[in-house]
């Protein structure tokens, strides 16, 4: 009994700490997305501006994946996951110190390009821990971070709503999460799950340049609610000001419920069905935000959005994870390269949009995005 006992609560642990640095991460990157309405209004950028400087994120994110997945050979998870998470703190507060747009160009670049080194380390933790317990558990990993998120614009509100400004409120997020970092580390996974060699972007077979494509897909719609559901909320649906960040607040709020449910019903329902519905309730929900941009159809469209975005990119991670020719971590990294030129091209794409036409037709192109999510997953041949 005592050694079932003792890897029982090896399990609890390492589930415990890797999810800590989940919501870590998530808490960290909506505390910045709180502050974008502020943050360009202090800059004095327009929306086609703001776009143009939301793509420095993206970039630094690109820039990292070849460099993550040869980390992640050489060193390990646990090892990135440390050096990549302190950076991403160090850059948090940076952001908080941004006076202009070349300076906030910058700062974004190196908080996007350590950040993905996070995303990918942490999902490799969440793939060696969901091999422990032997059954999906990775949506309620991303579940945490989505709950980090809807926390992290709540503080975000009551920051704004007591004229604490953004470097301090930048500041007190990142010592904190960097103090809880240091706590969980010693119980993160100290060897990564699989045996396979394999180092930087390898080729993805064709199972796992579909899975990128849909990532991509999903992280076009998801990149576009975390940089401009605020904004449209403030400028398209022009609620109270204490409600401007109830659009943000939304979609975090119904993504992270969406997401710790999503692991049993892709279990009962399967791979195939559940992205189906995800990309039906994207497409649903920016449909009614478009058509009916009052404070409580777009509210409950938001909604539909958060539950329809909070399962793909977990389910397709957990699904890259168990490929039979790369090992999780490289897997991860190769199948994000394809996902997150997504998430690079979707906030630069909606101001854009916004610049030659409005933020509703913008809006309405990203709901198509949406349904081709839902028309790729019937094309998944197993779940």
């Amino acid at each position: 009994m005592l050694p079932e006992e003792l890897f029982y609560m090896t399990k609890r642990n390492h589930r415990f700490a890797v999810g800590a640095l989940f919501f870590l991460q998530g808490i960290c990157f909506a505390s910045w997305a709180s502050r974008i309405p502020v943050i360009q209004s202090a800059l004095h950028l327009s929306d086609a501006s703001l776009g143009l400087v939301l793509f420095s994120l993206p970039i630094g994110l690109m820039v990292s994946l070849p460099i993550s997945g040869l980390l992640i050979s050489s060193w390990g998870s646990r090892k990135l996951l440390l050096f990549g998470l302190s950076l991403y703190f160090v850059f948090l507060g940076g952001l908080g110190f941004c006076a202009t747009p070349w300076h906030l160009c910058t700062c974004l670049f190196f908080f996007g390009l350590f950040g993905n080194m996070v995303n990918i380390s942490v999902n490799t933790q969440a793939i060696a821990v969901e091999y422990m317990y032997e059954r999906p558990i990775m949506a309620s990993f991303h579940g945490l971070w989505s709950l980090a998120g809807f926390s992290g614009a709540a503080i975000g509100s009551l920051m704004i709503a007591a004229s604490i400004s953004t470097r301090s409120h930048f500041i007190v997020i990142g010592v904190m999460s960097l103090l809880v970092l240091l706590f969980c580390y010693r119980f993160t996974v100290r060897k990564d799950h699989g045996e396979k060699k394999s180092s930087g972007f390898v080729m993805p077979d064709r199972s796992l340049l579909h899975l990128g494509v849909i990532t991509l897909c999903g992280l076009i719609c998801e990149g576009a609610m975390f940089d401009w559901s605020g904004i449209y909320f403030r400028k398209v649906v022009q609620p109270d000001k204490e409600w401007m960040g109830a659009g943000y607040a939304a979609v975090m709020f119904t993504m992270a419920g969406g997401r710790f449910i999503a692991d049993g019903f892709a279990h009962r329902f399967g791979l195939k069905r559940t992205l189906q519905v995800s990309g039906f309730l994207i497409f649903s929900g920016l449909s009614v935000v478009t058509l009916v941009p009052h404070f409580l159809p777009a509210l409950g469209g938001f909604m539909l959005v958060g539950f329809g975005i909070s399962s793909v990119v977990p389910l397709v991670y957990s699904a890259a994870g168990r490929s039979k020719t790369l090992s999780p971590g490289v897997a991860l990294a190769t199948v994000s390269t394809i996902g997150f030129f997504g998430f690079m091209a979707g906030p630069p794409l909606i101001g854009l949009l916004s610049g030659a036409f409005n933020l509703q037709i913008a809006f309405a192109c990203i709901a198509f995005v949406g349904l081709l999510v839902a028309l790729l997953s019937s094309f998944i041949k197993h779940d």
